[in-house]
This record gives structure tokens, sequence and C-alpha cells, in this order.
């Protein structure tokens, strides 16, 4: 049977783990803007890695469709490149099978302790009122 401080001790070693898992927030606490087009295309991104807004002038639009199209995906690539390489970590990820694996071995293990204890209550409770 695990004990109180094995418990916590790997209850604390999961949460570790999972605390770097692909979920975690990155090095991105502002907003990307990006230009194209000599600055007539600029394209924002957010910290949640959406699109908040996309501004182009009428001279970007007078262009023609193709060069509007080719200049946004520029501005837009640009943008998820930036955004890549603000929030890229060199920690891998966590082995979420192993994960599992650990967490169900805590939950088999505190289930267990919660049987030995209600079994343990039980019995003190039986020689308590035993005599009644």
């Amino acid at each position: 049977m695990f004990g109180e401080d094995q418990l916590a001790q790997q209850l604390a070693q999961t949460r570790e783990t999972l605390s770097h898992g692909p979920d975690s927030p990155g090095g991105q606490s502002e907003p990307i803007l990006t230009e194209a087009a000599d600055g007539r295309i600029k394209v924002t991104l957010g910290t949640d890695g959406r699109f908040e807004r996309i501004k182009m002038t009428l001279s970007a639009l007078k262009d023609g469709p193709e060069a509007l199209v080719e200049q946004l995906t520029l501005a837009v690539n640009t943008a998820l490149d930036q955004r890549s390489e603000l929030t890229a970590t060199d920690a891998p990820a966590p082995d979420m099978q192993a994960v599992n694996a650990q967490m169900a071995r805590l939950q088999d293990a505190s289930l267990q302790q919660f049987k030995d204890m209600h079994a343990a209550v039980g019995e003190l409770m039986s020689k308590v009122h035993g005599g009644r």
C-alpha cells in the first residue's frame, strides 16, 4: 500500500509532467503584426494564435487579385512563422501513455487505501457497538 507521502510525491510528479504538455502556454505574450506589399497589407495574429485583423489599403486592392492573394499569403505565413519561433520549446512532449499508466496506478492504490480504511472503520464501529 502507498503511504500518504508516496501518493503526494507521485501526484506532484504527474502534475509536473503534465505542465510541460503540448497545450502549455508558449512564449507569445503580445500580438504579432506582420506587413506585406510595402506595408499596404497588415496582418495581426493574436496571442491565442488566431487572426485578429487583416488590414489593407486601397492601393493594395488595386494590385489585382493574384498579387493580393500572394501578399496576403506572405503576411499570414510570416506571422505563423514568428509565432512558431516564439512558442517553440526544447522540452520533449510528455509520454501520455506513461502518464496515464501512472495515474491508473495512483487510482488503484487510492481505492485500495479507501477500502482498507472503510474496513478498519467498520471493524472499529463493530467493536464499539458490539456489546449492545
